[in-house]
């Protein structure tokens, strides 16, 4: 499968990785259909991918909602014909500790509410699952071939300070074995599910923040620097057009080593 010959459903397509994988897809001749809670951002990634011959479009879309996504699949279909890819970047992070001590007491002073751990589960697994179930249904029936994706991290082996994100990432390593298993075991070929677990990746965000800090963890990055975002959209490619990508996780990290300075002495 040729990128060119593909119609992409990005969510969280107009910021972050999703924007460069929605860019670099549409470079490439796929035709792109974005989605994503922010409607000017919808507009300006539309806007700059129209304005470089890219095939595009979008829609406000919350993937937390079935409606939403359900309408974000049917647009791409009335409007491209088809779904061949889907990558779901649409993500958010409310980072912090479970229960956080007083220095002096020691005894728990506050703890991550319910609403911080939900709202990343509603946002990063539910609508993943929501994401992938809407397009799986319409590429079935259709008999449309191509490459259900989800977006692991390389902090899906558990990072301090992130027990809810990481626990989304976890869950999503693990989905492409059981989907194409289940896949198999209903006769569907045709359909590939991939995960793609980057590490630290340099957008604006990670670009900006405390300078100190990002040395440090680049400290344990391999090829000491952060991967570009472009780098992963690139990979997402290689994975549609190389048909033995299926049913398993694919890190991109750049060899993050995990403390292997601290022991080397």
């Amino acid at each position: 499968m040729k990128l060119q010959e593909v119609v992409a459903v990005v969510t969280g397509g107009a910021s972050g990785i999703g924007e460069t994988v929605a860019k670099y897809f549409a470079s490439q001749g796929a035709r792109v259909m974005i989605g994503d809670v922010a409607q000017e951002s919808i507009d300006r990634v539309t806007s700059e991918i129209a304005a470089r011959g890219g095939t595009v479009a979008g829609l406000k879309t919350d993937v937390t909602k079935d409606a939403d996504v359900a309408a974000l699949m049917d647009a791409a279909v009335a409007k491209f014909g088809a779904i061949n890819v889907v990558v779901p970047c649409a993500g958010i992070i409310r980072d912090g500790v479970m229960i956080n001590t007083d220095k002096e007491t020691g005894k728990v002073k506050r703890v991550m509410e319910s609403d911080q751990f939900r709202s990343v589960i509603e946002v990063n697994l539910i609508g993943s699952f929501i994401t992938l179930r809407e397009a799986a249904r319409r590429m079935v029936d259709h008999k449309w071939q191509g490459v259900l994706f989800t977006i692991s991290s390389v902090n899906k082996v558990g990072q301090v300070g992130q027990i809810n994100y990481s626990s989304t990432k976890a869950a999503v390593a693990i989905w492409p074995r059981i989907l194409a298993g289940e896949f198999q075991m209903k006769g569907i070929k045709g359909i590939r599910v991939m995960s793609i677990a980057p590490g630290y990746v340099g957008t604006p965000m990670v670009k900006g923040m405390n300078q100190e800090a990002l040395a440090e963890i680049l400290k344990d990055v391999h090829i000491a620097r952060l991967i570009e975002p472009e780098e992963i959209a690139r990979a997402i490619a290689m994975v549609v057009e190389n048909e033995a990508f299926d049913g398993t996780c694919l890190e991109i990290t750049g060899g993050v080593t995990y403390g292997a300075r601290s022991i080397a002495k």
